[in-house]
């Protein structure tokens, strides 16, 4: 089990128990309409640790995600 407060101390992970499908479908309907714009950043594994620290200190815009290859 990894413990997300070594990675994360400043976040916390909730879950939304009163969110229904219509909920989500109400939702993505109004998103399609503003529309919502998403930045997605893909780095290689091997830049797991430089990610982090960069995600922490707010250096990165939107989200990253990271490239795991077979």
């Amino acid at each position: 089990e990894i413990d997300y407060q070594l990675l994360y101390g400043e976040r916390i992970v909730r879950s939304v128990t009163n969110f229904t499908r219509d909920d989500a479908r109400d939702f993505l309907a109004i998103a399609a309409e503003i529309p919502i714009k998403s930045e997605v950043q893909v780095f290689p594994l091997a830049e797991a640790n430089e990610v982090l620290n960069r995600l922490k200190n707010s250096e990165i815009d939107g989200s990253a995600a990271l490239r795991i290859q077979h």
